[in-house]
């Protein structure tokens, strides 16, 4: 998986810094997705955050229109001043278009993730933008 990550980034940058008119573009709803999430932990150990990643794995992973898919943990080692640490376990959805990430809204296996987990969760912020 780690030699997809700077793949899938690469390509995002290239899509997103491609300038097209603006009559040219495709409809925000008809654009792909990306669903972000960050998780703080009240339980923050390792085994804690290990167990929300294979969480994420097993209940959000094969979703319809998912055309990206990843989960992890802060990188410790890069502490440089612009990076942002206030949270313990990342997700990372792309989305067909935004018609697929509203039925994974309320979809039986992202509620049931929810359930599961929601009682550890200290914070959770939601990061929805579409690519271009």
């Amino acid at each position: 998986m780690k030699s997809i990550l700077p793949f899938f980034l690469l390509s995002l940058l290239i899509v997103g810094c491609q300038t097209q008119p603006s009559s040219n573009r495709k409809g925000a709803a008809e654009s792909p997705l990306a669903h972000t999430v960050f998780f703080t932990l009240n339980d923050n150990s390792d085994g804690q955050k290990a167990r929300l990643v294979r969480e994420c794995q097993t209940y959000l992973k094969n979703h319809p229109g998912v055309i990206y898919f990843a989960a992890g943990t802060l990188a410790d080692d890069l502490q440089r001043s612009v990076n942002v640490r206030d949270f313990d376990v990342s997700l990372h959805l792309v989305f067909r278009n935004k018609a697929y990430q509203d039925a994974y809204q309320t979809a039986a296996a992202h509620q049931e993730f929810i359930q599961r987990n929601q009682a550890n969760w200290k914070q959770v912020r939601v990061f929805d933008s579409y690519l271009r």
